[in-house]
């Protein structure tokens, strides 16, 4: 008896040791951002968990799924690393260059019909929700003449992500 209840005392003192961390909260009383490490052998993953994500709304709103496209994806990392540059989401290049800039010096054939850009600590289905929030992004995505989209992002070391996607006819 007395070894029994010796062994409930040690199982209780090591259960109090474990204890779930609160979250910290920031000034606003939210729960600060976790940070989203992207792993290099996660890309293709990330990539194409967006893909069947973005064609999954299009399907649910009538619209002909897209194909990842080469040439968008390099005009999208490319952006992404130079909003990181820049220090601020926006949707002109530090040389000026515009959306369309960029996908036609990437080689991209067709029409750049649209661009959604990102800062955050989100993951890229956080992000892909927060665009289809904002009416003008959430156009784009569904744009029915699309055809293909070019999806990518650079993390910082500190954890913030620029998130861009770009679509084409």
């Amino acid at each position: 008896m007395v070894r029994h209840v010796s062994m409930i005392l040690a199982l209780a003192v090591a259960l109090a040791g474990c204890t779930v961390p609160e979250p910290q909260l920031g000034a606003d009383g939210r729960p600060l951002p976790q940070v989203y490490k992207i792993r290099p052998a996660d890309q293709a993953k990330i990539q194409f968990r967006m893909l069947d994500a973005v064609n999954a709304l299009r399907g649910a709103a009538g619209a002909v799924p897209v194909q990842m496209n080469a040439q968008l994806t390099a005009a999208a990392a490319t952006h992404s690393r130079d909003m990181s540059v820049q220090n601020r989401p926006w949707h002109f290049g530090s040389d000026g260059s515009s959306p369309i800039d960029r996908v036609r010096r990437a080689g991209y054939p067709g029409t750049m019909l649209g661009e959604a850009i990102s800062e955050s600590y989100e993951t890229e289905l956080e992000t892909l929700g927060g665009w289809m929030d904002e009416q003008g992004t959430r156009e784009v995505i569904l744009d029915s003449r699309a055809r293909a989209m070019g999806f990518s992002w650079f993390q910082e070391t500190n954890g913030k992500i620029w998130w861009t996607l770009i679509l084409g006819d």
